[in-house]
């Protein structure tokens, strides 16, 4: 075997990040939780008395937990590539992190529940500044009212350059679907990028 040979064979994987956003209570953890060949890392704390009246879980009547600084998950895409999921926190008050989360990704998902469509405006319109890439995935909540994506697209505001998907958060292969989206839409946008 030669020299050059065995240094590509030993060649350590690259690696790519990709940013799983959206508000509080939207299903980041869970998303990440969902494919994530590790066991995912999360910086879950209780909810506690302290976050009535700022942390709006009328709708979530079974969340005790939140996410206070990231989740974190691996998933190896072949022996030359591995992706890394970094979950942001949903409440405003931890925005001051996303900058540090954000920094180097590929792109970004924002999560979405049709339920609570205003928590999203912010992550929207941070995403639209930081000229990251982006989808929206609209996470289908089972006693949520369903609508068609192109209804969410005109509540949201965002035109047809975002890629907009329905997922269930919870289930492998809708995650799956909606990383690939995010890829592709990275593709699009470097390639639109290259030909200007």
């Amino acid at each position: 075997m030669t020299l050059s040979r065995r240094s590509e064979l030993t060649r350590a994987p690259s690696s790519v990040k990709i940013v799983i956003s959206g508000g509080f209570g939207v299903g980041k953890t869970t998303f990440i939780g969902a494919i994530s060949e590790i066991e995912p890392l999360v910086t879950e704390a209780a909810m506690t008395e302290v976050s009535a009246g700022v942390d709006d879980a009328t709708q979530l009547p079974l969340k005790s937990t939140t996410t206070v600084a990231l989740d974190f998950g691996r998933i190896t895409l072949d022996d030359s590539l591995i992706m890394y999921l970094f979950g942001t926190p949903g409440q405003e008050r931890f925005v001051f992190l996303w900058d540090d989360l954000v920094d180097g990704a590929l792109g970004a998902v924002v999560l979405v529940d049709t339920r609570r469509i205003d928590d999203c405006y912010p992550v929207l319109d941070y995403f639209e500044e930081q000229g990251t890439p982006f989808i929206v995935a609209v996470n289908h909540f089972s006693r949520a009212e369903q609508f068609e994506l192109d209804e969410v697209r005109e509540a949201l505001g965002v035109g047809e350059s975002v890629p907009l998907i329905g997922c269930d958060a919870r289930d492998r292969e809708s995650v799956k679907e909606v990383l690939v989206m995010v890829i592709e839409q990275v593709l699009m946008q470097r390639l639109a990028e290259t030909v200007v």
